[in-house]
């Protein structure tokens, strides 16, 4: 059996029989080290050259700041903005939910932590009101996906380390198809809450209690202007932005809010120490991966085998979202971007498609897959929160499933959706 073949009969091997995804391509890899002449000290110096990324830290700063924006009661000041706007409405509250989520992506960059913060608020508060906890779970969990896609976006980040695509660019690139997707699950919520006979809030706000709410809140509502404004003005860096967003993060929750306590900090620190230190490590095992993946030209064979196939953009993206679609079942969003990035970048460049397209590409993909069993972390969560067993959460989360696969179909027709407003800018 060639080396080739090898590695990816044992990392397989491992992913089936549940070995963490680190471990799996870490192993994989030193075994075929072991068999070939390379020497075993390139683990270590690829290990080293993971703590030069300084771009990383931007990760560790905004988990923490989202973390720590939790726990100082934002989420919940962003909540009660978005029922004055939308919760009057026939099954406002799965709209509301929706709209919080858009904005609390906005500052902290995680589909399963976005979740985390709006499901604890909305889950119950929908389940009180005579929601079904499925629509309630469901929508919940869908609205988290857009943590991922809105910037500041973890995996934008990790993807633009390794494609060696402009960060800033990126984010732009999500703008526009965040507000689109969040649109368009707002209106499912609506179009569901009709079918199953949900009601609104019955007060409709007034233009006075808007203003009032707005100012209440200012500081939570501020927070996206901010994070993300320090980086389009040119003031700040992706990393120096995060660590603006711990320090906002900090002074909200002690000083205008007073829900954050010292203890709650170090509990923030605690959960971001966990997150982080997993991203980290797997993007310091898949680097060794991928210089195997490079030494072997498996990229470049990959692509020679699709262009037998097609050299058609549209099919190659189609195949491409069909893959992802089902390792997203199996793997989660950031392994999937270290292990293929490399994998796919050859290709896609190979016949035209624009890297910065293929990065919000692939997040849009990694949407369906924070929805869909056995893995989809997001279910997991709202599972949690609302007490309901995996396959109700699922059912719940299906209409949402199906919209977001008919979207990325939709954004691969028409790509200059998502790379005009970049462009524009002259980013790249």
């Amino acid at each position: 059996m060639s080396l080739e073949i090898l590695i990816w009969v044992v990392l397989a091997g491992l992913l089936v029989i549940g070995t963490p995804i680190f471990v799996s391509l870490g192993m994989a890899s030193v075994a075929v080290l072991l068999l070939s002449d390379i020497p075993l000290s390139l683990v270590m110096i690829d290990l080293i050259k993971v703590s030069d990324m300084f771009p990383l830290l931007a990760v560790v700063g905004f988990v923490l700041a989202g973390a720590l924006m939790d726990r100082g009661g934002m989420a919940g000041q962003i909540v009660e903005v978005a029922s004055l706007l939308v919760g009057h409405i026939r099954g406002g509250l799965g709209m509301v939910t929706i709209l919080g989520c858009m904005f609390f992506a906005s500052m902290i960059g995680s589909g399963p932590g976005t979740v985390a913060a709006m499901g604890s608020i909305m889950i119950p508060s929908m389940i009180k009101r005579g929601y079904s906890p499925e629509y309630a779970a469901g929508v919940s969990a869908t609205g988290g996906t857009l943590g991922i896609l809105i910037p500041p976006s973890n995996p934008m980040l990790v993807y633009g380390i390794i494609a060696n695509v402009s960060i800033s660019a990126l984010f732009t690139a999500g703008f526009v198809p965040g507000a689109f997707v969040g649109t368009c699950l707002m209106l499912t919520a609506y179009t569901l809450a009709r079918r199953y006979g949900y009601q609104g809030t019955s007060h409709s706000m007034t233009l006075r209690e808007f203003g009032r709410a707005v100012l209440k809140n200012i500081w939570s509502l501020m927070a996206p202007v901010v994070i993300l404004g320090g980086i389009y003005a040119g003031i700040c860096t992706p990393v120096e932005a995060s660590v603006v967003a711990v320090w906002y993060a900090l002074f909200v929750g002690f000083f205008i809010t007073k829900k954050l306590s010292v203890r709650e900090v170090f509990n923030a620190m605690k959960l971001a120490n966990i997150s982080t230190g997993t991203i980290l490590i797997v993007v310091g095992v898949s680097t060794i991966f991928g210089r195997f993946l490079t030494m072997y030209q498996i990229p470049q064979q990959l692509a020679a085998g699709m262009m037998e196939i097609t050299t058609s953009p549209v099919l190659i993206l189609l195949l491409i979202a069909a893959l992802l679609f089902f390792l997203g079942m199996f793997m989660e969003t950031l392994a999937t971007i270290v292990v293929l990035a490399p994998v796919f970048l050859p290709i896609i460049k190979q016949v035209g498609i624009d890297p910065v397209f293929f990065g919000v590409f692939w997040v849009l993909t990694n949407e369906v897959a924070l929805l869909t069993p056995p893995l989809g972390v997001n279910l997991f969560i709202a599972m949690n929160l609302s007490n309901l067993p995996l396959e109700r959460v699922a059912r719940g989360a299906a209409p949402y499933i199906l919209l977001l696969a008919c979207l990325v179909v939709f954004f691969i027709c028409f790509p200059g959706v998502i790379t005009f407003l970049p462009k524009a800018l002259g980013m790249y």
